[in-house]
């Protein structure tokens, strides 16, 4: 038989590895799947020295051994698997090679065969075993606040006793979603999470008849909604994975107390929902095709693992959800990072995914023993946060962010304590000790309350983790460069505020993809205790005016434009993968920090004749940047560079200056190719429907627009000072010659030169 070997595209899964050093051992494989779903495979891996090995009976299209491979060079191939006779049926793909270095971790897969005949099949599963149950019993009966547990009473269970159980959702009048109803239909729901959950798992920890009953009543009236419903996934996907988790914790902790007729009902309300969202992610979504879809990968953790973990061995297809969401954890997850541990949707919604994967992870780990945290990328991911949204930072960092404005979210840092406990990170640990202090009372807002109970969480990782004893990141390296995802920060005293520095950039091969925008090549800087060069707008909604003309577009973006017009960051997937960015160097130049951008894709689809854009930034002597843009076009046109502040500039002839509430900075245009620069100041999302708006502190933007030129290198000084210490950097230009040099010095009489050749 012809195996087919379809051709894969931007938007699919790649055949991996391919001709590549792999960072794990033993390594993930990925094809592209037959045209009958219900194929399987097998995969032959052969060494340099003609060993091999064939693995046989594989489910799906994405594959991690259960057993490491011996460091060396491979070939690997895959073929169609004919279960009948357990022979290959189809020719043998083309073969790919790769390299296992020595120093690979070790992360086999899980067990493949008879994986879940040693699982404790009582109830509850989730989290805590009976025997685990009745020990934390023994211990919160000795001390009533192990593992805060006495604050998790009083704030999370007790409330819900006297609660009235929550009434099944309505539609949207004239099914017409607005963020405001759809926000209080999915917390309606996240509170059916709260009560049921914790009011089982007391009940059941501290043996107390009450709890349990007003549980069981709060799951049996829950059970009964319609799962064709307002709460159905088709109709409000955030809803419908709230209330199936609820039911799962509901079903599984309720377990023994339930009559045989009650668990048959919660069951099947159980089971329809989960399939619901399973053949949503198999069968349409198809993640292991097309894995770019936020939340049909988040769902896998929300409702996949721990609902399949509820009904293994009581409803067949339980096995066949857990096996395709292990996998897929195993050999495809993250679609948005790597061993780097970026996240290119930006860190607000790499802390929503790690929120939902760590439970799920947790509950992997605790229920099958088996460890996804020993992956390269849950090694290193806490830094990804740690970089690039210091704790006390509010508009500094790219993508979407329900909390724009505020300090990072509590869920930010409870994430990375989480990490901590599983490397054993101090810096991890001192971030979240550091939001938690900084945090002025948010616990209660939309984007906490309505997706995580933090007392919960509390006596889930007390009591499954050890503490570390956090260290601020004061001897952290001043560059980390996220090489999975594009993005480089820059920290400089992340540990003291007032001296604190965060510069962030980007150029991703995702372009503006999901949450991510059109932002590559834009930088955001925060210095001295607030945000100075800001991530402009509000978040009002995902799909509002604001978000879609203006939050996604280059336009909000400390950027350029080219003749008024941006980057791609419409709602077509493909073109948005096609905006991309790449980063050409990460280094030192001349005892600087330097990094070298190339966003040229990104503008190509609104700009079709940019030839090349490349932006250039130096970080000089850890005080000032240097930003050099050099735009090539194939007929004449006009840069316009735009940096966003909370209010206007002080504009001169070619500088400006921000004024805040505890920094400044300077800003000059040293140097323009195409002639002197025009600078105003405008009115920030001007153009938006401005009722989303009302009452919100107006923004500013600084727009610097050049003469028409094919070519231009504008070259921009920018310098951060504390009001109590102002900084001024001085500079004068060589043009003598065919180079043009520039020259910049500071207060400590330190020089530091840049050379621009001549274009003849």
């Amino acid at each position: 038989k012809k195996l087919e070997q379809p051709q894969s595209a931007d938007m699919t899964i790649k055949y991996f590895p391919d001709g590549v050093t792999v960072t794990e051992n033993p390594p993930r494989f990925l094809w592209l799947p037959e045209l009958d779903s219900q194929a399987r495979y097998a995969v032959r891996v052969v060494s340099d020295a003609g060993n091999e090995t064939v693995f046989g009976d594989i489910q799906h299209n994405f594959f991690r051994p259960d057993v490491t491979l011996t460091p060396g060079s491979y070939t690997w191939s895959y073929a169609v698997w004919d279960a009948a006779s357990g022979k290959v049926s189809s020719d043998w793909s083309t073969p790919r090679s790769f390299v296992l270095p020595a120093d690979a971790p070790t992360v086999p897969g899980m067990r493949h065969k008879d994986r879940y005949t040693e699982c404790d099949m009582t109830h509850p599963r989730l989290w805590l075993s009976q025997n685990e149950a009745t020990a934390l019993g023994k211990s919160v009966a000795a001390d009533a606040d192990h593992c805060k547990w006495a604050n998790f009473m009083a704030k999370s269970v007790t409330p819900w006793m006297s609660r009235e159980i929550i009434a099944e959702p309505l539609p949207y009048p004239n099914n017409k979603r607005t963020p405001a109803l759809w926000r209080k239909m999915y917390i309606d729901c996240q509170e059916v999470i709260y009560a049921i959950r914790h009011l089982a798992i007391a009940g059941r920890v501290l043996n107390d008849a009450a709890m349990t009953a007003r549980a069981k009543e709060w799951l049996l009236a829950v059970a009964a909604w319609d799962v064709r419903g307002p709460t159905c996934r088709d109709y409000n996907d955030e809803a419908a994975f709230r209330i199936v988790a609820a039911l799962a914790w509901g079903y599984d902790w309720l377990h023994d107390e339930l009559s045989d007729i009650e668990r048959a009902n919660v069951r099947e309300s159980l089971t329809v929902r989960t399939r619901e969202v399973a053949n949503h992610v198999i069968d349409r979504a198809k993640i292991h095709i097309f894995p770019y879809d936020s939340h049909a990968v988040r769902s896998i953790s929300s409702v996949l693992v721990p609902c399949s973990i509820v009904l293994l061995g009581e409803v067949p297809d339980a096995a066949k959800w857990l096996d395709y969401s292990i996998d897929f954890y195993d050999a495809i997850y993250p679609p948005w990072g790597g061993a780097d541990g970026g996240w290119a949707e930006g860190p607000h919604y790499r802390m929503t995914a790690m929120a939902y994967f760590t439970e799920a992870a947790n509950l992997v780990l605790k229920y099958f023993k088996h460890d996804l945290y020993k992956r390269p990328f849950f090694q290193n991911t806490g830094w990804f946060p740690l970089y690039t949204k210091a704790p006390d930072t509010r508009r500094a960092c790219f993508g979407d962010d329900s909390t724009l404005g505020d300090l990072p979210c509590l869920k930010v840092g409870y994430n990375l304590r989480q990490f901590a406990g599983v490397t054993g990170n101090p810096y991890f640990q001192w971030y979240f000790e550091e939001v938690c202090r900084n945090d002025p009372g948010t616990e209660m807002e939309f984007y906490n309350y309505g997706w995580w109970d933090l007392n919960f969480d509390d006596v889930q990782y007390l009591h499954d983790f050890p503490h570390v004893e956090a260290k601020a990141p004061s001897d952290i390296d001043t560059v980390k460069y996220f090489n999975d995802v594009g993005w480089v920060a820059l920290q400089r005293h992340m540990d003291k505020s007032d001296e604190h520095i965060q510069f962030l950039t980007k150029a991703s091969d995702f372009g503006s993809i999901s949450h991510s925008h059109g932002d590559q090549g834009a930088f955001l800087l925060y210095g001295y205790g607030e945000d100075l060069a800001i991530q402009s707008g509000y978040y009002i909604g995902f799909g509002t005016s604001m978000h879609k003309e203006w939050r996604r577009l280059t336009k909000s973006k400390n950027a350029i434009l080219i003749d008024g017009k941006g980057q791609y960051s419409g709602s077509n997937k493909a073109e948005c993968l096609k905006a991309q960015g790449h980063v050409l160097e990460v280094g030192t130049r001349n005892g600087a920090h330097f990094i070298s951008l190339d966003p040229t894709d990104a503008y190509k689809a609104e700009v079709p004749y940019l030839t090349r854009y490349r932006r250039d930034i130096h970080f000089v002597h850890d005080r000032f940047f240097v930003i050099v843009d050099d735009v090539e076009l194939e007929q004449d046109g006009s840069v316009q560079w735009l940096m966003h502040t909370f209010k206007p500039c002080e504009l001169g002839s070619q500088v400006f200056r921000y004024h805040g509430d505890k920094a400044g900075l300077n800003g000059e245009f040293v140097y323009c190719s195409s002639g002197p620069v025009n600078i105003e100041n405008t009115v920030s999302y001007a153009n938006i429907d401005q009722s989303e708006v009302q009452g919100l502190p107006p923004q500013s933007t600084l727009v610097a627009s050049t003469g028409a030129a094919r070519r231009h290198t504008l070259v921009t000084l920018l310098t951060p000072y504390a009001l109590s210490a102002p900084l001024r950097v001085f500079h004068f230009n060589d043009d003598q010659g065919f180079s043009t040099n520039l020259y910049f010095q500071d207060g400590n009489n330190e020089m530091y030169t840049i050379t621009l050749p001549k274009p003849f």
